[in-house]
Parts: structure tokens; sequence; C-alpha cells
């Protein structure tokens, strides 16, 4: 069940090929294309409920799902350690870009890129539900930059670097949800794989991203993409709940008719009558009266 053609996660797979490279590109993918960096001005890491929600939507999300458990080979032990060793940098990179968001800050028009940054968003959405529709939209690396040129202000350049702890807190609490989110995935993955449809909750994060970029333009959609993403992993997840009560039940059943039968002074190992014959063919038999 486990299975996925995740069209991001193909593509990605298509141009670096091994299992620790892959990871390494699906989830430092947002540091890269500078949609880390873009939501970081658009202040959707300011809480730390945003960070939470951005780590598992960006860092985590369904390409991560789908090359843990489709793609990499190992034990769970080493799936996580390959997890751990891309992850550890990973967060660093983040803290790092926090940090310096002030010095890109300063030469654009944030209300413009904020705009930008959602539409960044939606189109990942966009790819993630499907590749035919991907294909007809722009790379994000294109939108960030078109959003770069059209929101650029050189007035006010000056090299800073982030004071506001706090930000930076959230930042790396982004990356470290993210790469916690991988982590329990690796260590879950034998039984994620027999019971996970990973295609169910791409269509599932697809919805969840898709809801990020209006909480980023201010609409009242709060912590809803979050909301969205637990509930695609829910519906992801076949638990076969009623598979031991059926048992019980068929063998309380079973039981309970061999009882009767006993109470009526039957035979519980009695065989049914074999269709066209009857129980009572009228035949003497020893022992037996031939009117019983």
């Amino acid at each position: 069940m486990s299975t996925s053609q995740h069209p991001v996660a193909l593509q990605m797979e298509r141009i670096v090929g091994g299992d620790a490279r892959l990871l390494a590109l699906v989830m430092m993918l947002p540091l890269v294309d500078g949609v880390f960096p873009a939501l970081i001005l658009a202040g959707a890491l300011d809480e730390p409920l945003g960070a939470l929600q951005v780590g598992l939507l960006i860092f985590g999300g369904s390409a991560t799902v789908a090359v843990i458990l489709a793609e990499m080979e190992g034990s769970p032990r080493e799936q996580a350690t390959v997890v751990l060793l891309v992850g550890l940098p990973l967060i660093l990179l983040a803290a790092v870009q926090a940090a310096f968001a002030p010095a890109i800050a300063s030469v654009i028009d944030i209300g413009i890129f904020e705009r930008f940054a959602a539409l960044v968003i939606a189109t990942i959405a966009a790819q993630t539900a499907s590749a035919t529709i991907g294909e007809s939209l722009p790379n994000p690396v294109v939108v960030i930059g078109l959003g770069l040129v059209a929101s650029v202000d050189p007035s006010g350049a000056e090299f800073a670097v982030l004071t506001d702890p706090a930000l930076v807190a959230n930042a790396t609490l982004a990356a470290g949800v993210g790469v916690g989110f991988a982590l329990a995935i690796a260590l879950s993955g034998p039984y994620l794989r027999e019971y996970m449809d990973i295609d169910r909750f791409r269509f599932g994060s697809a919805v969840a991203l898709g809801l990020l970029p209006l909480s980023l333009l201010g609409m009242a959609f709060g912590q809803a993409p979050l909301a969205a993403l637990v509930v695609a992993g829910l519906f992801a997840v076949d638990i076969p709940f009623r598979t031991g009560e059926d048992e019980d039940s068929s063998a309380d059943g079973s039981a309970a008719a061999k009882m009767d039968a006993l109470a009526d002074g039957g035979d519980a190992t009695e065989s049914p009558a074999v269709d066209g014959e009857s129980a009572d063919d009228g035949t003497d038999t020893p022992g037996r009266a031939p009117w019983l």
C-alpha cells in the first residue's frame, strides 16, 4: 500500500538518485529555492504554532513521507541514521537563514513579497496534488525570483543580523519539527508501509498546503492547514480496528451454535444434511424406531 508515484519525489529521484541524497534534496529544497526565507519574511514563523505548521508542511510533508516509505531501503535504525545525518545540517541552516532574514527584508517591500510567497506555496500544493497540473505551472524558484524583482526597494538596504532570538528559535523549531516528523516516519516505517496509503496522504497534504497561503495573506484560517494535515494523516492510515473483535464474535457464535445443538440432543460435530436429502429418510436403522 505504501508504493507512491509522488510527482515531486519521482522528479527529484531522477535528478539525484540515492536514498540519502534524495532525502536531503527533498528536505533542504525549501532552504535552497527560497521558500523558507520567504515564509520567514511573510511572518509565518512569528508564533510557535506557525513554526510547527511550517515544519510539518514544508520540511515534512508528503514528499518526505514518500521518499522514506517508498524509496529508502534498510532497517528502521539505518533509515533513522540517514534522517539524522540530513536533519542536523538542516536545522543549522534554517537558523542561519532566519538570522540573516533582516538583510533581505531591508531591500524588499514585505507587502508585495508576501503575495509572491503565498503564490509559491499554492504552486507547490498544486504540484503535490497532480503532476499534470504541475507541468503547466512555473517553477517555484521562478516565482520567488519574480517576487524579489517586483518587491525590491534598495533605498533602505542594510546588512543586518536578526536581533530577535524568538524568531530564530521558531525557525529552528520548524526545522526540528520537520526532522522529528521524518524520524518518526522512518522508525515506524514497517507499520506504515503496511497500513498507510501514501497517495491519499499526498492529496490531503496538498489541501493543507493550499490553505497555508490563505493564512499568510491574513485570512481567518488560523491553524487550519495544520488541522487539515492531521486529518489527512488519520484518513491515510487503514487500521484494522475490528479484526480481533470479529474473530472473537465468530468464535462465540460457533460455540453458541454447538451448545444449542447439544441442548437439542444432537451432536456438536454432526454435519448438516446434504441438499436434496432429508435428514430423516424413514429408513430402518439398528437401535432406531422406524417412525422416528
